[in-house]
């Protein structure tokens, strides 16, 4: 009986390929499950507000650390879960590549281009220090500058595998950054009339403080179309300063891995094999070997993988480690969105 006991099915290890493969889908599902409920909650928002304030993505790993606080995933949901958190997430980091094109960045002007690449620069150079001077980690420091200062949760996704971001830091960023989003899309508009902005500098401030393209479109409708072109434009180069800063990081990587793992580092480690695929698509996208016809399913393809590895980052975080960085987390993101915002502000009275 006892033997019977310590050989179970639910803790065996398979040890074929197949058996490794069939032991991925039951976590699978569960998250793909729980990245459907949080797609229906967006389309549902977005029938209601016409805008989705709270992502998909957001909501995947909100709803998945929901389930996490009073059910702890068996040992068998486990492995389809942790194949979620990391490996679809670099599927869907390289797939982004074929969403970028060389030829929109030189096609922009060097003015606006050279401008919005000295805000997201300065932006990640003091956000990581406020970070760090506030006590966090080098990893979470990293993801919460990068979400600030280029996309949002895209950003804090996309960088997480690059730095071995663990499952709780990740979520510490993106809940927080999230939060600040939506009350940045909810407040902004009331900058208008009191820097009398024009509807080009608004579209430029927008697209330079707000997170994702989605909240740019939020945040700009009530000013106009013009505003809402402008800022779709600069938030689209923000997006694409996300190539540079992943392969810079790829790059230095190996500064936090610990000694017994640097002696080993070569090339794939230094640049992980996403990396190389995004940089090979984008190349490909920009060569228009890659069609444009094919860039919006790839896109669709990139967020639904995107969402379900949210949601399998959600089902293993410990809520505690949140509560315990919460208020640091909290101070950095708000004082870090506050840098952003008084230089955004200076740059759009520069672009008269």
């Amino acid at each position: 009986m006892s033997q019977n006991q310590a050989s179970s099915p639910a803790d065996a290890k398979p040890t074929t390929a197949t058996g490794r493969i069939v032991a991925l889908i039951p976590g699978i599902l569960l998250c793909i499950a729980v990245a459907g409920v949080s797609a229906l909650l967006e389309r549902a928002e977005l029938g209601v507000f016409e805008h989705p304030y709270v992502e998909a993505l957001v909501m995947a790993i909100l709803l998945g650390m929901a389930v996490r606080s009073f059910w702890k995933p068996a040992p068998r949901w486990q492995s389809g879960i942790a194949f979620s958190a990391k490996q679809l997430l670099e599927v869907a980091v390289m797939l982004l590549g074929a969403s970028i094109s060389f030829a929109a960045i030189a096609a922009s002007g060097v003015a606006l281009l050279a401008s919005i690449a000295a805000v997201v620069v300065i932006a990640l150079c003091v956000s990581f220090g406020i970070s760090r001077l506030l006590g966090l980690s080098t990893r979470l420091s990293i993801l919460i500058a990068c979400g600030n200062s280029i996309c949002g949760n895209s950003a804090i996704a996309a960088v997480a595998p690059i730095i071995g971001a663990n499952n709780d830091e990740i979520a510490s960023s993106i809940s927080f950054t999230a939060i600040l989003g939506v009350m940045m899309v909810l407040g902004l508009p009331l900058l208008i009339p009191l820097l009398q902005l024009s509807a080009t500098q608004y579209g430029i401030l927008a697209g330079l403080t707000v997170y994702a393209v989605p909240q740019v479109l939020a945040a700009t409708v009530p000013a106009g179309l013009v505003s809402t072109q402008i800022g779709t434009l600069v938030k689209l180069m923000r997006v694409l300063m996300l190539g540079p800063v992943v392969v810079g990081l790829s790059l230095t990587a190996s500064r936090w891995q610990s000694d017994a793992k640097k002696s080993n580092v070569g090339f794939f480690r230094l640049v992980p094999w996403f990396i190389l695929g995004f940089l090979a698509l984008a190349t490909l996208r920009s060569l228009e070997i890659v069609p444009s016809t094919v860039v919006a399913p790839i896109t669709r393809i990139t967020g639904f993988l995107t969402v379900v590895s949210m949601a399998a980052l959600g089902l293993g975080v410990d809520v505690k480690v949140l509560a315990n960085v919460g208020g640091r987390v909290t101070a950095a993101v708000t004082l870090s969105l506050m840098l952003l915002l008084g230089i955004s502000i200076a740059l759009v009275h520069w672009f008269k």
